[in-house]
């Protein structure tokens, strides 16, 4: 570079350092910036050289234990320039909260304040997976989180204070063991002390676990998982401001004892952000109020005082009645204000109208202890219950309390569908879902519909908290259940109606719900002191109206079963509740909850039982992994396309198929196509659709099972002699066919006539009936039948006899021969058949033909079969090869003889097939030994099985001669011969 300079301007490499920029302490431009350089030259030297400016940043920190875990807040290092800022560690989870407020005169009637937590993959060493590669949309957990925040915070800003104010959380890192919301929580409360925004904190917030009945402060997210409590406990010096429960039906004594100890660990946090605001804190300002004059507060109070006393002290109004009773009276002093030209009364008019309600309505309750609808305190509204009233839906249900009106529908999913979550601590998914939806119809307004909702994901949150402590554990249910709660009238407590019908559309779905679940709000009115700020009178309210809840000061929702709370969440308006009156709501809650159980169980007090064809079926079944390759197929292309053409829901995981489908027909579609891709374990007994890939004259081979073949012999076409395997079947056919057996060639044996009506005769005499199918070594789940009672079944059918392999495997290890392999076969042994079947002959066979000892070895279900001594059929184990080839011509048919001799007939005449009758006693030589008996030459070509006994001794040689008995004949003709004792 440069040479290249020198030629285009030689001067530039030539000028005296004292002209050049760098003499003047400029840089080179680069990148379109001009910027100032360290001032050296040529000719200083390296000890010589200034050292570039070192920032030194000032930073505070204080240091305190809570619960055995050491806490950090540090601030000045990182975000100077917001209005305050704080890092919050707790071993390696580290949290930044950050504060700022606008500048200006606030010109509104609230306080637009805004709480934002984020929980970005960075902090776990992690990259987002979405395709953007970076987060999205906040998740239902960070807008949890920020309410989390937001509810104790909000209370003690000061009365008119309506500047905007943003809050901010963000977690920098996560060693996964410590939840951070609780951290953010307290470094929010940090940052706003720091800030000048005028704020009544500090507060601090608190988690307790109980783990065996012992209380565990700050609990680890491994201690949570193990806990029956998750108590999130927010205080001031001496008052609560905020509580946030999930539990598994603790009692109300538990749970004050729990409450108790909360308080003072939660007030540990105060002091150290007390002593690091004072070290590092800005100097609080003085920011405008939005204040009423007393003058003006006055005139309104006059114009709008009795016309809303009349309103309130009649209960015949109803809610929208009293609402356009109450805005009738706004317009009219408004109209007034109009007249007398009052321009400060009309702006602070709707503000100031409901501060005169809301005295009225408090007056009335604590003085003459009347409601606004004329209810005593302790009394719940009127309850209305209907489940089933859907009956399409898995389970459905209705709930109204008062005008409060609540549907909740049910649908339950695969393993599969269960929601997979990104948060940086917790479970990676959840398979109960409680979906809130506040419409706008519901309080007769017009609005839009948009994404996710705080409010409605915080209500929906705190119902699913209170139903999933009922739920029955994964491993008895394998279920996905999405709970759909959709408010059709509100008029106050939709979430403890939500928590009311869901739990009654649990049980109409048939989920096994131990009990059910009810919930109801008690409200506060209470009167203060001025000068103490002290409560001097209140009264608590049960079941709280919409209009009670925006008048009073507390919103205390409880839900829970007769035998103790599943979830609570408290919200207040004051800058604070004495704890003593938080304990004192849980007596009046228990009874209004109980009261709303008892008409809940008069509706429906149970799951269901139907077997109705609505019903849905969840079925899950052990398959190798291989096997379940070839049913996703490629990038899960023909799994998706079963899902499509049937509308169930296959869900896969190691070893597990798990199908789930709407009802009972389209769960045997499906059931259908899985098998005749990946099959099922083969069970005698068993019936199974094929198709018939190949005719021969012996029988015909059909394919079936996920690709496997068996073969269809011409005996087991039809009841009635057939004399042409292509009579009856043809290339392409599909057929149910039930598997009978297994030959010595492989070969599965197919039947076709024992999947048909055996046709009446009056000498219907069989020594082989098919064996009934056997339930299959798989976990069917249905929604509509009792969980228990269906384990009971299961246990009576398997018995201590069941093979555990035939259990666990679902793919048979049967060898399965083709049609051109058979092909082959048979000529070789056509031409063995030609020459001497000697004991080399024999022998050769016998490596051949072997197969597993027993049939639950080969992949065939043995249950069925053990319990009726094993079926006749598997006589075939033991016949050598050329008798198999003997058996496919209608050379003999032995048991065509039977019953024509005596019992005790004998024979020392050459035998043939004619001679041969039941009893009779002939002298045999052992011709093959197999694994489950004898194979016996009776001589003239005739050939039997004897089989083995239990713990009889079997040293046989071929060759040993034999005296045997023949006790009975196969349906294939072959006789069955038994040991006679020499006397």
């Amino acid at each position: 570079m440069a040479s290249v300079r020198n030629k285009i301007n030689p001067l530039l490499c030539n000028l005296p350092y004292v002209l050049t920029w760098r003499r003047f302490g400029f840089r080179t431009i680069c990148s379109g910036r001009l910027g100032f350089a360290p001032c050296t030259s040529p000719s200083m030297t390296d000890k010589d050289t200034p050292v570039a400016g070192t920032k030194v940043l000032e930073t505070f920190t204080e240091e305190f234990e809570i619960g055995s875990r050491k806490i950090t807040l540090e601030t000045g290092k990182i975000a100077r320039f917001a209005n305050g800022s704080v890092i919050l560690a707790m071993e390696e989870t580290k949290v930044l909260s950050t504060v700022a407020s606008s500048k200006g005169d606030a010109i509104r009637d609230f306080l637009p304040l805004t709480v934002d937590y984020q929980e970005k993959q960075f902090a776990q060493s992690v990259i987002p997976t979405t395709y953007m590669r970076r987060e999205g949309a906040p998740k239902e957990r960070e807008l949890l989180c920020g309410r989390l925040i937001d509810r104790p915070i909000r209370p003690l800003f000061p009365h008119g204070f309506y500047h905007e104010v943003q809050v901010m959380a963000s977690v920098l890192s996560s060693d996964g063991k410590q939840d951070p919301d609780i951290l953010a929580a307290n470094a929010s409360s940090a940052a706003l002390m720091l800030s000048d925004i005028p704020w009544g904190g500090p507060i601090g917030v608190i988690r307790i676990g109980r783990i065996s009945g012992q209380f565990v402060v700050n609990p680890s997210m491994e201690e949570l998982s193990i806990s029956d409590l998750n108590l999130v406990y927010a205080c001031t010096r001496d008052k609560t401001l905020m509580i946030d429960v999930q539990a598994r039906e603790i009692s109300e004594k538990d749970l004050e004892a729990a409450l108790r100890l909360a308080h003072p660990e939660a007030v540990k946090y105060l002091d150290p952000q007390i002593r690091l605001a004072a070290k590092a804190g800005k100097q609080k300002k003085e920011y405008k109020l939005s204040m009423v004059s007393e003058k003006t507060f006055e005139k309104i109070q006059n114009l709008a005082k009795e016309p809303i006393e009349a309103v309130f002290t009649d209960p015949t109004y109803g809610k929208f009645e009293r609402g356009e009773a109450l805005e009738k009276i706004t317009q009219d002093v408004k109209r007034a204000l109009e007249e007398e030209g009052d321009e400060e009364g009309l702006k602070i008019l709707p503000k100031t109208v409901d501060t005169v309600r809301k005295q009225v309505v408090r007056r009335r309750i604590i003085s003459e202890g009347l409601r606004v609808d004329g209810r005593c305190l302790d009394e719940v509204r009127p309850l209305y219950c209907e489940a089933g009233n859907l009956p399409v839906l898995h389970g459905s249900a209705i709930f109204s309390r008062g005008d409060t009106q609540v549907l909740c529908t049910v649908t339950l999913g695969a393993p599969g569908d269960a929601q997979r979550l990104d948060s940086l601590v917790g479970p990676s998914s959840k398979r109960f879902m409680l979906h809130y939806s506040f419409p706008p119809f519901c309080t007769n307004e017009v609005g839009k519909r948009t994404g996710l909702n705080r409010r409605e994901v915080g209500h929906g949150t705190l119902a699913e908290k209170a139903l999933l402590a009922v739920l029955p554990p994964e491993d008895d249910f394998p279920y996905a259940v999405r709970i759909n709660s959709e408010v059709m009238a509100s008029d106050g407590s939709t979430s403890m109606a939500t928590v009311c019908g869901g739990s009654m559309a649990l049980m109409d779905s048939g989920i096994p719900v131990r009990e059910h679940v009810a919930g109801l709000s008690i409200g506060l009115v209470s009167e203060v002191d001025p000068s103490t700020d002290e409560i001097k009178d209140y009264r608590l309210l049960t079941d709280i109206l919409g209009l009670e809840d925006h008048l009073g000061d507390m919103d205390f929702k409880i839900a829970g079963t007769r035998n103790g709370v599943t979830a609570i969440q408290l919200d207040i308006k004051p800058a604070g509740i004495p704890l003593d009156i938080i304990c004192e709501s849980l007596d009046p809650a228990l009874k209004g909850r109980l009261q709303i159980l008892e008409h809940m169980e008069r509706e429906i007090s149970a799951p269901r039982i139907q077997d109705n064809i609505y019903s849905p079926r969840l079925v899950t079944s052990k398959y190798s992994n291989d096997a379940l390759r070839r049913l996703i197929g490629p990038v899960g292309a023909l799994k998706r396309k079963i899902e499509d053409e049937t509308g169930a829901r296959i869900s896969v995981s190691d070893g597990t198929l798990t199908i789930i489908a709407k009802n009972q027909s389209v769960m045997e579609k499906v059931q259908e196509k899985v098998d005749f891709i990946i099959g099922r374990e083969i069970e005698i007994g068993g019936v199974y659709k094929g198709i018939v890939v190949s005719v021969k004259e012996y029988g015909a081979f059909v394919e079936f099972n996920g690709g496997q073949q068996g073969l269809l012999h011409i005996s087991e076409l039809s009841h009635d002699p057939v004399s042409r395997v292509s009579d009856v079947v043809s290339v392409g056919q599909q057929l149910s066919l039930m598997c009978i057996g297994q030959d010595v060639r492989g070969n599965i044996n197919l039947s076709l006539k024992a999947t048909l009506p055996r046709p009446k005769s009056k000498t219907d005499i069989s020594f082989d009936e098919p064996v009934a199918p056997t339930s299959q070594g798989v976990n069917v789940w249905a929604a509509i039948e009792d969980v228990s009672n269906e384990l009971e079944n299961q246990g009576s059918t398997v018995g201590p006899e069941t093979n555990d392999s035939t259990l666990k495997s679902a793919t048979p290890a049967v060898l399965i021969r083709s049609a051109a392999e058979c092909d082959e076969e048979e000529k070789s042994d056509a031409l063995n058949l030609k020459g001497d079947n000697g004991s080399k002959s024999a022998s050769k066979s016998e490596k051949k033909t072997r197969i597993p000892s027993s049939l639950s070895e080969s992949g065939f279900s043995s249950r069925s079969a053990k319990k009726s001594k094993r079926s006749k059929d598997a006589i075939l184990d033991l016949i050598s090869d050329d008798e198999s080839e003997e058996k496919h011509t209608p050379e003999v048919c032995l048991h065509s003889q039977i019953g024509s001799d005596k019992d005790d007939a004998t024979s020392e005449t050459p035998m043939s097939a004619n001679k041969l009758k039941l009893g009779m006693r002939v002298t045999a030589k052992v011709h093959q030994i197999r694994a489950l008996g004898l194979v016996l030459d009776l001589g003239g070509g005739i050939r039997g099985m004897y089989r083995f006994e239990p713990g009889m001794k079997r040293d046989f040689e071929v060759g040993d001669e034999l005296r045997v008995k023949c006790s009975s004949f196969s349906t294939k003709g072959i006789p069955v011969l038994s040991l006679v004792k020499e006397e």
